[in-house]
């Protein structure tokens, strides 16, 4: 059985979790930094992982931009642990890939129930070869993005984004279900975050980025 991952330096608030997780079923294991927990992942991957982002020595922005780096384990779900008021460090944890936050002080059931929600997104997920809207083609599996011949360099967030806009090609998207789809974290006001990663889009993919329509007043959709 694979394990959940919890680097957390906070004796309590580690050892809270990991009874949380193993009394809910789930095989975890704790480490207060980041050298013990590299020795473990080498070992075997973990079924997720909880990163604190304020830790001593190497912090889990680092440890998360690693991961995401590295084919073997990029596409390992990671939820981040935040302080209240640590806004631009949850965005950047986000935009470097991690599928959801949870804001210290939680509850251990918020932990559970975002662990399992994380779960189920990331297990559903079906990936297609190959996508295709006019000259735009994307290769979910390669994490290639074309158009016409030329390849398009994305952030791994901007690529997650045109993925689900794909894949839901002529559907009305909210910003509420990007966020939640494409982010992992239920809406509470970071709207511009998806503004800005449409923006993003839409100036790299040049004149093939007015496929990405604006539905006002509610989110975003992608059409030829």
């Amino acid at each position: 059985m694979r394990k959940i991952c919890i680097v957390e330096d906070d004796d309590n608030i580690r050892d809270m979790i990991l009874y949380a997780l193993t009394s809910a079923g789930f095989e975890a294991e704790g480490f207060n930094d980041s050298i013990r927990f590299w020795e473990e992942i080498e070992e075997r991957n973990p079924l997720l992982i909880l990163l604190d982002i304020m830790l001593p020595g190497e912090d889990g922005i680092t440890i998360l931009k690693k991961l995401k780096q590295m084919t073997k384990y990029k596409s390992i779900p990671v939820i981040m642990l935040t302080a209240k008021g640590m806004e631009y460090d949850r965005i950047k944890g986000l935009d470097l890939g991690a599928d959801d936050y949870i804001t210290k002080p939680f509850s251990v059931l918020e932990v559970i129930s975002r662990i399992r929600a994380v779960l189920r997104r990331t297990s559903d997920l079906v990936e297609q070869d190959e996508l295709k809207i006019g000259d735009i083609t994307l290769q979910p599996n390669k994490r290639k993005a074309l158009v016409g011949d030329n390849e398009i360099s994305f952030t791994y967030k901007e690529f997650e984004l045109l993925n689900y806009l794909m894949v839901n090609e002529g559907i009305v998207l909210s910003r509420d279900k990007l966020l939640e789809e494409v982010w992992g974290f239920d809406y509470n006001g970071e709207s511009r975050t998806v503004d800005m990663h449409i923006k993003s889009l839409r100036q790299k993919l040049g004149i093939y980025g007015e496929v990405i329509k604006t539905v006002r007043n509610v989110g975003y959709k992608i059409e030829e």
